[in-house]
């Protein structure tokens, strides 16, 4: 028996695909926190994380009951059934709180896709090496930071370098949605989260119908199927055509000469198609004054993390605007040299992201010590 947790969506992504290749290695049962795509990989999914969704630091306080109910829910069906091993899935804010339950029920615990301790909160790697036996890391850098504080950590290459890929080229994506190829495409992925559609959106309209006046390029918004309905609505208001697309956001970033993203899993999936972007992020200003104090780390940007560098620009709270997201983009579109210097840069971020297998290696590992809890419960008599 196994429990699994993954707080978020991004996280449950991997998460099932890891909870598939795990259960086809050993057989095992595995129950946790998660939701439909971890259901269809075969977890007996006892908590859902849709109820305690929400980004920021002071956006969290309104989600304090529901976290703590899948906490205690989460502590209860540990206690019931006794899992031999916990795998925590990113998240956290969530994780380490269920990491310190589960501690206290003797249960070992590996973490997969670590906390970004380099970032903000490194306070939390202290934590981290009293809660949990391995740590299994997707960006390179972060095997060394781990081991340097005393924490076993293996980097496993990143999960989505075997699922990004296009499956139509730019005409026929273009010919499925009426756009005209012969023009610039952009593409804008706004986030995935209404907080997130909230606060971008007026400004990613503002910055096309500024780009709409003398360019007139394609405009594609790739939206999750929960929040196309109001993409669409805000498009229509917008008196700019844009696209709302569902199910092929790969196919629009791999067509398109230039996107507008949303910081996160998102721009690294730029990055594996070679898709020249601009990153932005908002969030409260309560929670950016905090954050402020807290961030350790010269970029936000994951694709300039692992670069070491400025391969993409980051526009971040008050310089996120229409013009300067204008600026941008406009020079992408107009300069080739632009695009092409940035697609290099995406190059070597591609290279040093691995080259698959992901899944497999971290489903290897936890299943080697797996077995090695079973023999030491065989030689125990446990």
């Amino acid at each position: 028996m196994v429990l699994i947790s993954a707080g978020e969506t991004s996280g449950e992504m991997y998460a099932a695909r890891l909870a598939a290749a795990l259960i086809a290695r050993t057989g095992a049962q595995l129950f946790g926190l998660g939701s439909e795509r971890m259901r269809a990989a075969g977890v007996d999914v006892v908590a859902d994380y849709h109820s305690m969704a929400v980004v920021g630091i002071f956006e969290v306080i309104a989600k304090l009951p529901a976290v703590w109910r899948n906490w205690r829910r989460m502590e209860k069906e540990a206690a019931r059934r006794k899992p031999q091993l916990a795998i925590l899935v990113d998240s956290p804010g969530f994780n380490l709180g269920l990491g310190r339950r589960l501690r206290k029920q003797g249960i070992p615990v590996i973490y997969f896709i670590g906390p970004q301790v380099w970032a903000w909160r490194r306070g939390r790697v202290k934590t981290i090496r009293r809660l949990v036996q391995r740590i299994l890391v997707i960006v390179p850098f972060e095997e060394k930071i781990y081991r340097d504080a005393g924490v076993p950590a293996d980097f496993v290459g990143h999960p989505l370098a075997d699922v990004v890929a296009a499956t139509a080229t730019r005409d026929e994506f273009a010919a499925r949605h009426g756009i005209d190829a012969n023009r610039k495409i952009v593409v804008l992925l706004p986030g995935s989260r209404i907080g997130e559609m909230q606060r971008h959106m007026p400004i990613l309209l503002d910055a096309c119908r500024r780009l709409d006046r003398d360019l007139s390029p394609e405009f594609v918004l790739a939206a999750t199927p929960g929040l196309a309905a109001q993409a669409a609505k805000d498009c229509e208001a917008s008196g700019v055509k844009i696209r709302v697309v569902t199910g092929e956001t790969y196919n629009a970033l791999a067509a398109a000469d230039c996107a507008l993203v949303s910081s996160g899993t998102a721009t690294v999936e730029c990055a594996l198609l070679g898709t020249p972007m601009v990153v932005f992020y908002r969030v409260s200003r309560p929670s950016a004054l905090v954050m402020r104090f807290m961030l350790r780390t010269p970029f936000i940007a994951m694709a300039n993390l692992i670069a070491g560098k400025r391969v993409v620009p980051e526009l971040v709270q008050d310089d996120f605007t229409a013009v300067n997201v204008e600026t941008e983009a406009r020079r992408l579109l107009t300069e080739p040299a632009a695009r092409d210097e940035m697609r290099v840069g995406l190059a070597e971020v591609r290279q040093k992201l691995g080259g698959g297998g992901a899944i497999e290696r971290a489903a290897d590992i936890i299943a080697s010590a797996l077995a090695d809890l079973r023999l030491d419960k065989t030689r125990t008599g446990n």
